[in-house]
């Protein structure tokens, strides 16, 4: 039986009924910063749903935080995306990658932190993420193939790159009274020391 005022969906309405569930859980687990402090009655009660409702969705709060955390990963990617697209010059491109994945990680830092700290992750994996690396690894190799970067290995370039952007993110949410210098400035040296581009890319 549903709870509270929420009306039951219609029928063939499941998928609306996940998909609210997947953002109250986004909501919830961004305020709490931990997903073991989460649990499936207490995103049931913020739906205005009945706990047996959630588990028809998700068998157990690991199955939630991962769906949390997919979500969250392609809101990260289209914004990532989205920064890219606004720029013309590989070198710029790369940068707008970076500073759209780093901007939305700072908006939601609960979530970003539940993304890198979860137990799910080392439990379960998130072979999702395969994709944000991808985009990572292309748009460093379009600076190599234009003579823009220092000539390597993109996909070792790559990897370089996100642990050092995901480590800066990490240290200031969990970190924020430290002195951090402006986000831009930090990812420019990133992109200089570590992709080799001779100077900041385009603003």
């Amino acid at each position: 039986m549903e709870t509270g005022s929420r009306k039951p969906n219609a029928r063939g309405r499941g998928e609306q009924l996940r998909a609210e569930i997947v953002t109250a859980a986004c909501a919830m687990l961004d305020e709490l910063g931990d997903d073991e402090a989460l649990s499936l009655r207490a995103v049931a009660r913020e739906v205005k749903i009945a706990a047996t409702s959630v588990y028809l969705h998700f068998p157990d709060r690991d199955s939630l935080v991962l769906a949390v955390m997919a979500h969250f990963n392609e809101q990260m990617l289209d914004a990532g995306r989205r920064g890219e697209a606004a720029q013309s010059s590989a070198p710029a491109k790369l940068r707008g990658l970076i500073h759209g994945l780093a901007n939305h990680a700072l908006k939601y830092p609960g979530l970003f932190k539940v993304m890198h700290e979860s137990k799910v992750n080392r439990v379960i994996g998130m072979p999702f993420k395969q994709a944000l690396g991808q985009a990572t690894v292309a748009a460093v190799q379009r600076c190599i193939d234009e003579g823009s970067a220092t000539p390597g290995d993109a996909a070792v370039i790559a990897t370089d790159l996100r642990a050092a952007v995901t480590g800066m993110l990490s240290l200031r949410i969990n970190e924020p009274d430290l002195p951090w210098p402006p986000v831009d400035q930090q990812i420019d040296r990133f992109l200089t020391k570590l992709v080799g581009l001779s100077v900041p890319a385009e603003r």
